[in-house]
């Protein structure tokens, strides 16, 4: 096939230049190059391309025919070659990264601003999902790079801790409890309270934790909204086990107040996780180097 695109090639010059020792010119190589090319082409195809006189060569009946589809093809691959150049050089192309709402806003929105800043060509898509359904995307090739919850068995993954999280308990300030006790699992586990659906990787963490010491959660209010935990938890409807990260604003602002308890739950990290053996993209690659040169600052 590459010996055929490249008689192509020269059968399009010589119908374009109209002559042979033109043609020949054109293409750095000898006109009886040029000719046992454009011979061999008619042979294989089993036509009369071109009518030859003293002033040149002309395109026969078949010969037009051919050149038209020639002509429209090899613009359709030098078209794809530059389409390729410009992806490598990021001045076009997409980058689809799979992540959950809270660590879009939380952690990546600074480097998408500055991806974008840099590179605005490149067409940006983000794929809401928690841990379990962005590494699902992933490993099906729908997205280019996934940011979840540290798997437990990485499998045919490359994973890059971004930062940690810590489970906590919280409750709003006006809530009947004592901020200053400390709190044991049992009393804990027998507040009403308020957690994530069980599809979120974080609950069941929560709730391996428990079990691993002998204790089984039983939520009052189960949420898809890790927003709506804190909602709840300030009007006083329970405690809400949330991630200290995502909360911190709130802490800060005193509308709620974290329990403190006698026990510390290990924290987890999120990771950016792509496919081992799969080439990423020159977008994603570029993106992938702009988080790992923030981590340091980021987890100091």
């Amino acid at each position: 096939m590459a010996v055929k695109l490249e008689l192509y090639r020269i059968f399009r010059e010589v119908a374009e230049a109209g002559n042979i020792s033109v043609a020949a010119k054109n293409l750095y190589i000898s006109q009886s190059a040029v000719s046992q090319s454009v011979k061999q082409l008619e042979t294989e195809l089993q036509v009369r391309l071109f009518s030859r006189s003293p002033r040149g060569v002309t395109l026969t009946g078949e010969g037009q025919l051919l050149y038209d589809y020639v002509r429209s093809a090899l613009t359709l691959l030098q078209t794809g070659e530059d389409k390729l150049s410009q992806t490598r050089e990021l001045l076009m192309g997409n980058l689809v990264i799979g992540a959950s709402d809270t660590v879009t806003s939380w952690f990546l929105t600074p480097y998408l601003e500055a991806f974008h800043r840099e590179y605005p060509g490149i067409r940006l898509k983000i794929t809401s999902g928690r841990s379990q359904k962005v590494l699902s995307l992933l490993k099906s090739g729908a997205v280019d790079i996934a940011f979840a919850s540290s798997p437990a068995d990485p499998g045919n993954l490359n994973t890059w801790p971004c930062f940690d999280t810590h489970a906590i308990f919280v409750a709003g300030s006006s809530y009947a409890c004592d901020f200053h006790h400390i709190y044991s699992l049992e009393e804990i586990a027998a507040f009403p309270l308020i957690l994530l659906e069980r599809k979120a990787s974080s609950r069941l963490f929560l709730e391996n934790y428990f079990l691993q010491n002998g204790l089984k959660l039983n939520p009052e209010i189960e949420l898809s909204s890790r927003g709506l935990l804190v909602s709840l938890a300030k009007i006083g409807l329970g405690v809400a086990g949330v991630t200290r990260e995502f909360v911190q604003k709130y802490l800060d602002s005193g509308e709620i107040q974290e329990l403190q308890t006698s026990f510390s739950i290990p924290s987890r990290t999120v990771d950016m996780c792509t496919l081992r053996d799969v080439t990423p993209t020159a977008a994603a690659e570029r993106f992938m180097n702009l988080i790992q040169s923030g981590l340091p600052d980021h987890t100091a």
